[in-house]
């Protein structure tokens, strides 16, 4: 039964600790994370499972969205892309439609490689 819990407390402690370019990172892994699960429950006809992990996945591009800094030109750039993915899932959700959600997911994995890139280099 510590197990669980230990694990529990190893993620706390992981996202406490987290930059903030870290963090960014995270929730990349966790759209995409999300949106798989959401392939995998539209194969499988579980439409509750696919509509939660879709929404979930949906509320990570929100708070992308949300927290741009529109100050610099190319938050413009990321703006147009969140609002593509978020109408993209909005469409996928309602028709369970697996071809978008493969779609969305592979834009979240190019961003995400893309962010890995950027913190690599910031590092240098």
């Amino acid at each position: 039964m510590a197990l669980p819990n230990a694990y529990g407390q190893y993620n706390n402690s992981k996202i406490l600790t987290a930059s903030p370019a870290e963090l960014t990172l995270m929730l990349y892994e966790g759209a995409i994370k999300f949106c798989n699960i959401a392939i995998v429950a539209v194969e499988r006809k579980d439409v509750e499972k696919a509509h939660a992990n879709i929404q979930k996945t949906e509320r990570i591009i929100d708070y992308f969205r949300q927290t741009l800094d529109m100050s610099y030109p190319v938050a413009e750039d990321f703006e147009r892309v969140y609002s593509y993915l978020g109408q993209r899932l909005i469409e996928a959700n309602m028709h369970k439609d697996k071809e978008i959600l493969e779609e969305v997911n592979t834009h979240l994995r190019s961003m995400r490689d893309t962010w890995k890139e950027v913190m690599k280099k910031s590092r240098e």
